[in-house]
């Protein structure tokens, strides 16, 4: 056996790797169009991608939509050929205008977490880009198909399924993480296939499920194709890329990490997060930090309080303040001890789960 494309619908990846989309500002179109030309999916975060823009904090929903459209088109410049997508949480206030402004710019993929993009179809209706939930569980996969099924006469063109490994935000609650530390991936991804098959059968088509969360080589990926799953969600390994967005001193804080400084944190989106453990994260800890400036980009998220403004912290740690900013990270961060090329990564892997499936 031998590592599968991924095909959603007439999109076909020759490697099934979906680059996570990590905001803000570490993956844009340098690294999601490394990822797309070496036959995988690239994917643009697309929150709060303005923050290089002039008038980022004074006219924040015009500087991000501005931004996406000049991210995607220079993707697309990098690589004409390949599978290029944005991933939106759906807690982000301009989430509608974020998305209408990637499907006018005719993305192949859109992907959306941090809630359940409930109205996502009428969004893409009469374009051909391609829409993608993340879920943490079986029972949040059949709850969005049978909602997109009902409303829309739409499922899922493919499922990404985000285990409690993952950086950034995730789909667990702390109190689930603490009391269920084995809550495991490939559990949830058999979970979500069976549940989606009579989606599959309804609308005779497939619905790929993709493995996300704490998958950091060649191995893990084939552990992923052979319980079923049609490819993986890669985020922390991209980090130490050269083409990776983020500053250098951001990628180095994953090299010199240790497994003891990798933890669960608050967020202001009202899910746990998981970080570097840095000045900041300690701050945090002790007192709630002063938001001075408030970009009301988070539905979930109140200035007066929020535990710390999450648009700064992030758009610190990207711009190589590692001290006073939120570094998110993969479980396995601390295994990192070079950067590379995406394409010497990408045939690392390719060449790992390609051994391993043989």
């Amino acid at each position: 056996m031998r590592l599968p494309s991924l095909n959603i619908g007439e999109l076909i990846a020759k490697v099934p790797i979906i680059q996570g989309g990590m905001g803000i500002g570490v993956s844009r179109s340098s690294l999601a169009a490394a990822v797309a030309n070496e036959g995988g999916i690239g994917v643009i975060s697309g929150v709060q991608i303005g923050f290089t823009e002039e008038d980022f904090r004074t006219n924040n929903k015009e500087a991000n939509i501005r931004a996406l459209k000049k991210e995607i088109r220079r993707a697309r410049e990098l690589s004409p050929n390949g599978i290029l997508g944005v991933n939106f949480l759906v807690a982000m206030k301009n989430y509608k205008e974020m998305v209408k402004t990637a499907v006018e710019e005719k993305i192949n993929l859109i992907i959306s977490g941090a809630g359940l993009p409930k109205s996502l179809p009428e969004m893409i209706k009469g374009s051909k880009t391609k829409i993608a939930p993340i879920v943490s569980s079986g029972k949040a996969a059949e709850l969005i198909s049978k909602l997109w099924d009902r409303k829309y006469n739409y499922i899922p063109d493919l499922i990404i399924v985000e285990g409690p490994k993952a950086g950034g935000h995730l789909g667990f609650s702390m109190e689930e993480l603490d009391l269920h530390k084995k809550i495991d991936l490939f559990d949830i991804v058999e979970e979500v296939i069976e549940k989606l098959k009579p989606f599959k059968e309804k609308y005779k088509k497939d619905i790929p499920v993709i493995a996300a969360g704490g998958i950091f080589d060649g191995i893990d990926i084939a552990k992923c194709i052979k319980i079923g799953a049609a490819g993986v969600q890669m985020g922390t390994r991209f980090v130490a890329t050269h083409e990776c967005d983020a500053d250098i001193n951001y990628k180095k804080a994953y090299l010199n990490s240790s497994q003891e400084d990798i933890e669960l944190i608050k967020s202001p989106v009202g899910l746990p997060g998981r970080a570097i453990n840095n000045n900041f994260v300690k701050k945090t800890k002790l007192n709630n930090i002063l938001v001075k400036k408030c970009y009301n980009c988070l539905v979930s998220c109140n200035p007066n309080t929020t535990p710390y403004c999450i648009t700064e912290a992030l758009i610190a740690a990207v711009k190589g303040d590692i001290e006073n900013g939120l570094i998110f990270s993969g479980s396995n961060a601390y295994k990192l001890d070079k950067i590379v090329s995406v394409k010497e990564l990408i045939f690392q892997l390719v060449t790992e789960a390609n051994i391993a499936l043989e």
